[in-house]
Order: C-alpha cells, then sequence, then structure tokens
C-alpha cells in the first residue's frame, strides 16, 4: 500500500518534520549530499526494520542524538483514502521498538508481507558484478519476499551450517551425526524455493533485457545448486558422509546450498565477463523489476508455461513489447513500494524510456519514489499523479503537485 505520510525524528541528516507522500510517484530533486537517499533510506527502514545500506542503527542517529524516530502511515489509495495501517519506530542507541497499528513486533520478518519496498541504487551492480555470494544474497532476498517459509529455512540452515564448520575445525566429528539431518533438510527446502524462483526469472530476464538493452542476442539466467543430483534426505546423508574425510581435512563443510551459483551466460559463455559497464548496470536494474513484478502477483513460480500463476504486473505498453498477456483473468496486481536513487543516470535515452515503460502505470495502485539531480530531464518522467519536492540540507521544499 502507498505512504501517505513518514515522519522523522533525527533520522540522519533528515530535518524533524512530516512529509506529505500522497501520489502515485514522488520526486526529490537536489544536489548529492542534501539528503535523497536518507529519505529513501527512511522508507526502506519503515517497511523492514533496518537498512538497505548494511548499515548498523547505532550509525543512522543525526549528530549530537543517541537514538531514532521513524513514523508513517499507509492508505489504500495512492491519492490518499482511508488510512488502513501504521508503523512507528524508536530507536533509543542501545534497543529498537516497531510497531504496526500500534501492537509491537517480536520479529523484522513480520513486516516482511505487510507492506514490502524494493530498492533501485548503486550497490545493486554487485549483483550483476560481484561475486557469487552477493548473487546468492538478490535471490535469497527475492525469496524471502515471496515464500513464507523461505526466512526460517535460511536462518536455521546459516545456524546448523555455523556449528557444523565449528564442529569441523573442532575434531567434534560424533556431532555430524546429529546435524547432517538437519543441515539436509534445511538445505532441501532452500533449493526447493530457489528452483521455483528460478523458473520466473529465467523466463522473464532474458527478454526484459533484451526489449531494454536491445543487445541483439540472447543473455539467459542459470542456477547450479551445489547438490547436483541428490533430491532427498537419503542420497545426500550418503553424499556428505562419502565427502567426510575430506571435509575434516579442510575443516569447513565443502557443499551445500551455500555454495549454489547464480550466472549469467551469453552465446560466449560467462555474460558477465564481457559485458561493459552500462550493460551490467542495466541487468541488475532487470532484476529488481523482476523483483518487483513477482512480489507484486504474489506468485514467485511461472512454472512452464507463458503466464504466471498471479496477475499480470507488467502493465501498459510493455506488455505489447514483451508478448506478456494477463493470467488470471484481471486481478489488479500489489506491486511493493519502489524506492529508485539516481538509477536512471547511467541509462541512455532509448534505454530509460523503455525502462521507465516497465514500472507500473497510473491506476495500478503502485507508488515509486525516485531521487534526481537538478539538471536531469525529471519532467520527462511525470507520470499521473506527482509529487515534486526539492531537497536542500534535508529539509523538503517547494512542493509541487504535478
Amino acid at each position: 500500500m502507498p505512504f501517505s505520510y513518514a515522519r522523522f525524528v533525527s533520522f540522519r541528516n533528515l530535518e524533524d518534520s512530516e512529509v506529505d507522500t500522497r501520489a502515485e510517484r514522488i520526486f526529490l530533486i537536489g544536489e548529492n549530499g542534501q539528503g535523497k537517499t536518507n529519505f529513501l533510506e527512511a522508507l526502506y527502514y519503515l517497511c523492514y526494520g533496518a537498512s538497505f545500506r548494511g548499515s548498523v542503527d547505532q550509525q543512522i542517529p543525526a549528530a549530537g542524538s543517541r537514538g531514532f524516530g521513524l513514523a508513517a502511515a499507509w492508505s489504500s489509495l495512492a491519492g490518499g483514502g482511508a488510512l488502513e495501517d501504521s508503523i512507528s519506530i524508536r530507536y533509543d542507541g542501545q534497543t529498537k521498538d516497531i510497531r504496526l497499528n500500534g501492537k509491537g513486533l517480536r520479529d523484522r520478518k513480520e513486516l516482511v508481507f505487510h507492506n514490502p519496498a524494493v530498492v533501485f541504487c548503486h550497490e545493486d551492480f554487485s549483483f550483476a558484478a560481484g561475486d557469487p555470494e552477493r548473487r546468492r544474497f538478490f535471490f535469497d532476498q527475492c525469496a524471502g519476499m515471496l515464500y513464507p517459509g523461505y526466512i526460517d529455512s535460511l536462518r536455521s540452515y546459516k545456524r546448523i551450517l555455523k556449528q557444523r564448520n565449528a564442529a569441523l575445525k573442532e575434531s567434534a566429528h560424533d556431532l555430524l551425526d546429529v546435524l547432517d539431518p538437519q543441515f539436509v533438510r534445511f538445505g532441501l527446502a532452500l533449493m526447493e524455493d530457489r528452483q521455483k524462483l528460478h523458473r520466473r526469472f529465467r523466463k522473464d530476464f532474458p527478454r526484459l533485457y533484451e526489449y531494454v538493452s536491445r543487445l541483439g542476442r540472447p543473455v539467459e539466467l542459470s542456477y547450479s545448486p551445489s547438490w547436483k543430483n541428490e533430491r532427498d534426505v537419503g542420497s545426500l546423508l550418503a553424499l556428505l558422509d562419502s565427502r567426510r574425510e575430506a571435509e575434516i581435512i579442510f575443516g569447513t563443510t565443502r557443499s551445500g546450498p551455500h555454495r549454489d551459483r547464480w550466472e549469467f551466460t551469453g552465446e560466449e559463455g560467462s555474460f558477465t565477463d564481457r559485458a561493459s559497464t552500462g550493460q551490467l548496470r542495466l541487468l541488475s536494474l532487470i532484476l529488481r523489476i523482476i523483483q518487483a513484478s513477482a512480489v507484486a502477483a504474489g506468485d514467485g513460480d511461472c512454472g512452464d508455461a507463458d503466464t504466471g500463476g498471479g496477475p499480470d504486473p507488467y502493465g501498459g505498453g510493455v506488455v505489447a513489447a514483451t508478448e506478456k498477456q494477463p493470467s488470471n483473468g484481471g486481478a489488479k496486481p500489489r506491486w511493493p513500494i519502489l524506492l529508485l536513487d539516481d538509477v536512471l543516470l547511467e541509462l541512455d535515452v532509448g534505454k530509460r524510456r523503455r525502462f521507465l515503460e516497465l514500472l507500473p502505470p497510473p491506476g495500478q495502485g503502485a507508488q515509486a519514489f525516485f531521487t534526481f539531480l537538478p539538471e536531469e530531464p525529471w519532467t520527462e518522467y511525470e507520470n499521473g499523479d506527482t509529487i515534486v519536492y526539492r531537497v536542500h540540507n534535508g529539509r523538503f521544499e517547494n512542493q509541487k503537485r504535478l
């Protein structure tokens, strides 16, 4: 659901204030270092109870403050309407209190499916050009937004992996017989959801990347599980047993979902090894678009059919452009909040236009926040109900509704 307002107290350099966000698109115009990204960070924090920057909470309070506060309301309509939900977050320098509709939350994961957000930022480049761990991070994030049990399975798997590695290093080998059945069970759960996720990305990624890039040759996404042939508990336990001696020598677990690989390939092999910086940047943007559309459809598995099991998230002109047809008789997708931080700068005019066509059109109940430098042609991107803010030293000035 769209934000209707957001309130900040001692959050980075943002002036203590309440900002009206009752529009489908909100443009933040300002030079670097004025607070545009801090604003997006605050919205993301309200959606998930944590920052997308990887910052620890102690780094967020404004100078001279020990803590910070955030509050917001979400409404059912982009242009206003009855308020349905409210959230408040207080951090006092040691503890964090998150309240949804006045009720305290014990675990941040309770927010994941409530009002999700997808952020497009420069750090996403690492999903394309970074190491395999960064790509696993992105796809784990996607799966956590789509499959209710994934976060718990991932937490349990990581906990047991840590215990298993400790047992290998400390020669507590008898513990492996206790840990391995749990290790396999949670690992299989992760693999199952990752394979569902791969089916959606495998179908959507090549055509959307080609639509925006006009590269003229296919770029595919592959998922390679570390456990390649074993798909049941018994065979995996046998595999681990056969590799135990080697793992004892190396002192670490050498197979499992923590070693799965996601790769982008072209006609000549690895695409990321040969792609330009611009091509890699676009790759990361397309990943985010598919992430958002999968959340909007409410279905992370499109199977082998041409359409997904939920509503078609690609509205407007992109339906014709990508030859994607509605899949469920016209039900409206529920888009996450979209936070786009200076991501259009590195695209040429044609790619920029085609990328924007992938965003939800007016009337879909979606809300998107954009940051721009003053010299950018931001007036060309207005679409439907838009509010424009000039941002200077953390202050939001000169509100204009287009």
